[in-house]
């Protein structure tokens, strides 16, 4: 009789258990059916999107970029494919002319870019590289002359996959721009706009950026590694900075061997450290510029203003 009361007393408690555990199975399975269903809203989103971008018409493409953007708002796990696509639809929509090298180019006027391209490129920019999960952005041998201030970052972070080697960003607007570890080897950036722009580890090799403004730009990091200071910096080895802007910025433990810096300003520039073997430095302004300890063989200082500059051998003061 005890066991039985004690069954009689339970069987509320199991009823309201049951109900529990059948509510949670359909809410479960309800979650489910939810996730599919908007999952497979995505799909037609980004199928629909995809068309548009090969649409005939500016402001189709236009919407199917918008559309994109979106997407990557919305869906983390869409976020590297819709990246890839875009990469894809810059390289196919604004592609260097097969004819030739840019470097071919001594004084050309920068193109405005299409909408749509301009469109896509701020899209990127202004995209959360922590979704990214390696996804390589791929703008190499794309024609970006003219480029607009974009109001945001391609890169944040170290290890982050961006390639523009061979692009040709003239009289482009990169101010502010974070470039960390952006591959720019043999990047054409004639009269490019860099002021505040983060270079740092940027790979610039061979790269040619005459006539750019470089104001602010950083370019070397300085870390403490035991008793000594460890200076992290892009590799500008070869490149042209002919008349470019170097106001103040700091080239501390610089890779500039064999760089051309003719007539650059390198007002207040500190230059410690670097590795400045072979740099044609011909008619540039080192006034206040701090060369001490830099390595200066076979350096060409040639009619360079040297007022107040510091850390530069005898023979070449």
């Amino acid at each position: 009789m005890q066991w039985f009361g004690l069954v009689a007393v339970s069987l509320p408690g199991l009823a309201a258990l049951a109900a529990l555990l059948f509510t949670w199975m359909q809410v479960g399975q309800t979650s489910k059916e939810l996730r599919i269903s908007e999952q497979g809203q995505i799909t037609n989103r980004f199928n629909a999107a995809i068309t548009n971008l090969g649409s005939q018409s500016m402001d189709v493409r236009l919407g199917g970029i918008y559309a994109l953007q979106r997407i990557m708002q919305d869906s983390s796990r869409d976020h590297p494919a819709v990246v890839a696509v875009l990469s894809a639809y810059v390289r196919q929509h604004a592609r260097l002319p097969a004819s030739g090298t840019r470097k071919a180019q001594t004084a050309s006027t920068a193109n405005s870019l299409p909408a749509d391209v301009q469109a896509v490129m701020k899209v990127l920019a202004n995209r959360l590289p922590n979704r990214d999960r390696g996804t390589m952005i791929d703008l190499s041998g794309t024609d970006l002359r003219g480029l607009q201030s974009m109001g945001g970052s391609f890169l944040s972070a170290r290890g982050l996959n961006i390639n523009f080697r061979e692009a040709n960003f003239e009289e482009a607007d990169l101010s502010g721009a974070e470039l960390v570890d952006a591959d720019l080897r043999e990047a054409w950036m004639l009269g490019a706009q860099l002021p505040a722009a983060n270079l740092l580890r940027a790979n610039l090799r061979e790269a040619t950026l005459d006539t750019a403004n470089l104001t602010g730009a950083t370019f070397c990091l300085g870390a403490i590694t035991g008793s000594r200071v460890k200076h992290d910096c892009a590799d500008l080895t070869g490149a042209s900075l002919n008349s470019a802007n170097l106001t103040d910025v700091d080239l501390e433990g610089a890779k500039l061997a064999d760089a051309s810096m003719t007539s650059a300003n390198l007002t207040g520039a500190v230059l410690a450290g670097a590795d400045l073997k072979g740099a044609d430095l011909t008619g540039a302004n080192l006034t206040g510029a701090d060369f001490t300890g830099a390595r200066l063989k076979g350096a060409k200082l040639k009619g360079a203003k040297r007022d107040g500059v510091r850390g530069l051998p005898p023979s070449l003061r």
